[in-house]
């Protein structure tokens, strides 16, 4: 089952996403507050989607939007809008 999504791998990336969320929303660059702002306000839809689509047992797409979320989490700490230094979270 290693090739499968199961509820158990979404709710493991939806915990991973929603802790790098927080940590990045109190980790923001003095000068980069707007672009922080888009970035937060895309990763809350996709974090929601992948609900949305979890109640649905739509797996595929629930994992789908989390990967969506995490990512744009990422661009924002390679972008230096966030100020994160843990690679366990982070693409930095």
């Amino acid at each position: 089952m290693k090739n499968t999504i199961t509820k158990q791998k979404i709710k493991k990336y939806y915990d991973l996403t929603s802790k790098a969320l927080k940590i990045a929303k109190t980790s923001i660059a003095k000068t980069k507050q707007k672009q922080a702002k888009e970035i937060i306000l895309m990763v809350e839809c996709y974090l929601n989607d992948s609900k949305y689509f979890e109640q649905k047992k739509d797996y595929v797409n629930a994992y789908g939007a989390l990967n969506y979320a995490h990512g744009w989490i990422d661009a924002g700490a390679r972008l230096k809008i966030f100020n994160v230094k843990d690679d366990r979270l982070f693409t930095v």
